[in-house]
């Protein structure tokens, strides 16, 4: 039987804002996840960039990863990921170049190809979108050959940055980063937190297509996935219905900082609202540690990931650093 136990668990952070807070309430208790992570033996601790949103404060994502990392020690910090779209390679270059500098051996580049905001907000960004236009592979490939200081890489160079060797992931909800992935040699992240419908497929294309490159030998995937965890079923049940009103409201188009739970969700949503919140939120781990240790082994079974990323929003902070304690007892006990 295969040892899950030694699957490595990581988090991802949204920094998310509740109501009645603001951003600084978020920095600090994403500052109290960092060291409990760290405490806890997680893995890595990656930020989320989104924009135009008033619930989620890690807009500024390389600035947060710095906070977090002179306020820890060993823990592995970096983006879940950069929307590379939105920025400059050069910018980024700099950007995650400064960090590892900072931070030796602690950083790592996840990249994604979504904007992380809608057009109004893009252009607000200064990058002009084109559909025609996908520079996003050209872009990966300029970074990496920035950061292996290769032979390709253009005469213009990231001070700090330039050959600093800092571990580059791509990260997708669609087969398109799980193909580049393969074909780059590179780690590949899947948002299943969010977006599940093509996990299974993504990681069997990238496993089957992988081309071994100077980063990776064989092929190496990450699945995120939300955690609820708490002392009863029917506690962890109400946490969830935080996300749960958070995705109601994102489809109604009305962004916010994350609500309060609730005690009957039922009537927070129409039938065709709780069917689609349902069908995004299905790769969710909600209730007690037994709850969530049956759906662990489930889902290791079934993906073989190499790696497990945790996504948690719970309005209440201390439950919060609760739900990510219990998943690393889980994570403990499995088999």
């Amino acid at each position: 039987m295969s040892d899950y136990a030694s699957v490595p668990f990581s988090v991802l952070d949204l920094a998310p804002v509740p109501e009645g807070a603001e951003a600084g309430t978020a920095f600090s208790h994403s500052l109290e996840l960092a060291k409990l992570a760290e405490k806890l033996g997680y893995h890595r601790y990656w930020l989320a960039e989104h924009h135009n949103m008033s619930g989620i404060a890690s807009a500024a994502t390389s600035v947060l990863i710095g906070y977090l990392a002179a306020n820890t020690t060993t823990l592995h910090l970096g983006s879940g990921g950069i929307m590379l779209p939105n920025h400059s390679p050069l910018v980024i270059a700099e950007q995650f170049g400064t960090l590892e500098t900072l931070f030796p051996g602690r950083i790592d580049l996840g990249l994604g190809r979504a904007p992380g905001g809608d057009h109004r907000t893009m252009a607000a960004l200064r990058r002009h979108m084109n559909s025609e236009l996908d520079s996003f592979p050209e872009d990966v490939s300029e970074l990496i050959n920035w950061f292996d200081a290769s032979e390709n890489a253009s005469a213009v160079h990231p001070v700090p940055g330039y050959g600093l060797r800092i571990p580059v992931w791509l990260l997708g909800s669609s087969l398109y980063s799980a193909q580049l992935a393969a074909k780059l040699g590179l780690p590949f992240a899947f948002a299943s937190h969010f977006a599940p419908d093509m996990l299974f497929q993504a990681l069997q294309l990238y496993r089957s297509n992988f081309v071994p490159s100077k980063h990776l030998e064989k092929p190496y995937a990450m699945v995120c996935i939300n955690i609820i965890a708490a002392d009863s079923n029917r506690d962890a049940e109400f946490l969830f219905t935080s996300m749960q009103q958070a995705f109601v409201k994102l489809r109604r188009g009305e962004t916010g900082k994350l609500p309060q739970p609730i005690q009957n969700i039922a009537n927070f949503w129409s039938p065709a609202e709780q069917y689609g919140v349902q069908q995004a939120l299905s790769m969710s781990l909600v209730g007690d540690k037994a709850k969530v240790r049956h759906g662990l082994l489930s889902l290791l079974r079934e993906t073989q990931a190499d790696e497990i990323m945790v996504n948690g929003q719970i309005f209440d902070n201390q439950a919060r650093l609760h739900s990510f304690e219990l998943a690393m007892e889980v994570k403990a006990s499995l088999e």
